[in-house]
């Protein structure tokens, strides 16, 4: 029996224990009730405001828990698919997905990209995900990219992960073509910094030109892009067989190949995390600087789906001892899903990442899953290492529990023999 179920247990033991003994006397005044939580829906992984990350944060975190062997709650499955408009997109969230889709209803690419994901590795939704992938194609540019919200200009993270998403549902993203015959990776090329970039900047990915139509190289965006134009989703094998792109030479006439392009992003991203110790940083304007903890998880996804393994291993390591740091660690199911699959990609072990186990707290932020695989559970006693039950359960929290057991009966065993001195 692990440690959690211990402890469950013997606090089921005290707890009836606690119901036989008497009940406090009347000038006991009752603990003060903590303040309702916003009323959210159950089946919602997250407690923060849902409007503009609901499906966002709900897709990675079933994705994440279907990578980690876990099967989640099948409400929280319902809820998701539930969040698809009749025409097959997905809006950031519906609070009430029984009415229907309105004109005013603003569709989100990236949250039917992520959703797209989600399901077609879950299994089962076959039908949602074609529509989707239909809706995708039905409102992307003319230069073979997609936008934030559908018309506006294309940028490299929704193009990104729109190709992730054809990958995902079995499409070639080569093959979907715009009405100018462009695809999805002519789109990803034209935020691609080449030769003729300042050196510090060359190979990277812009978000999107300024409005002079220059490029400035973004970390997110690179990370983003390199995973797409290698034809990888969101969930790279640590198995696979991919090998390093050749970055582009810049003595060579002519545009560069998206593989080449790949190439010059994993170098552009290889040289910033030597120069950073390992880690990206935030990119926020006016923000302090500080490390990205996100684009970081990112990074180790697209330098993993490149063959850069050890560098992956390497900035993986850097999250295992900075990422605690992050204030959204212990309570975002976005955060927790994207180190979930970080650490899938190099093949590490998501239920002892530096000591914590990441399925775990995954799993407290949302319903409780149907059901939990042999490994992922053997995995996390396993990470205990004789400090806790390597399910969050300290063996002090046993022996806690099993001291209060004690106490209990003791209390009770006294207030019997007190009342059979009464009853004589």
């Amino acid at each position: 029996m692990s440690l959690r179920r211990t402890v469950a247990a013997l606090a089921a033991s005290a707890a009836l224990c606690a119901v036989a003994a008497p009940a406090a006397s009347a000038d006991e005044s009752p603990s003060a009730q903590a303040p309702a939580e916003k009323s959210l829906p159950s089946a919602l992984y997250g407690k923060g405001d849902p409007r503009y990350d609901g499906v966002w944060r709900q897709s990675l975190a079933l994705l994440a828990q279907d990578t980690a062997g876990v099967k989640p709650a099948g409400k929280a499955v319902e809820w998701l698919a539930g969040q698809q408009c009749e025409d097959g997109a997905f809006a950031s969230y519906r609070p009430d997905p029984t009415e229907p889709c309105a004109a005013e209803t603003l569709a989100d690419v990236n949250a039917t990209a992520v959703a797209v994901q989600a399901l077609a590795a879950l299994g089962g939704h076959e039908a949602r995900v074609e529509k989707a992938v239909e809706w995708l194609k039905l409102v992307q540019n003319e230069d073979g990219g997609w936008s934030f919200n559908p018309g506006g200009p294309s940028d490299a993270n929704s193009v990104s992960l729109v190709i992730g998403a054809l990958v995902a549902a079995g499409e070639d993203p080569a093959k979907v073509l715009s009405t100018e015959d462009e695809s999805p990776y002519d789109s990803l090329l034209d935020f691609h910094l080449g030769c003729d970039a300042k050196a510090d900047e060359r190979g990277a990915f812009a978000y999107q030109p300024d409005d002079k139509g220059r490029l400035a190289a973004n970390d997110d965006a690179t990370a983003a892009a390199v995973l797409a134009a290698l034809g990888e989703d969101l969930v790279v094998e640590p198995d696979g067989d991919g090998a390093a792109p050749t970055a582009p030479s810049c003595d060579k006439d002519g545009e560069p190949t998206v593989a080449e392009a790949a190439g010059g992003g994993v170098a552009y991203l290889t040289k910033v995390l030597e120069e950073n110790g390992g880690h990206l940083k935030s990119v926020m304007p006016g923000a302090e600087e500080q490390p990205d903890y996100g684009n970081t998880a990112d990074t180790v996804l697209a330098l993993a789906a490149a063959g850069e393994r050890d560098a992956a291993r390497d900035t993986l390591t850097w999250l295992e001892k900075n990422a605690p740091k992050w204030d959204a660690f212990e309570s975002s199911p976005a955060a927790l899903g994207q180190l979930v699959l970080a650490t899938h990609a190099v093949g590490g072990d998501p239920t002892d990442f530096g000591g914590t186990d990441l399925v775990e707290l995954l799993n407290a932020t949302g319903p409780a899953p149907a059901s939990v695989s042999a490994d992922a559970d053997a995995g996390a006693e396993d990470a205990s290492d004789g400090k806790d039950g390597g399910d969050g359960v300290s063996t002090g929290a046993v022996v806690a529990v099993a001291v209060a057991l004690v106490v209990v009966l003791a209390l009770s065993a006294v207030v019997v023999a007190r009342n059979r001195k009464r009853s004589k």
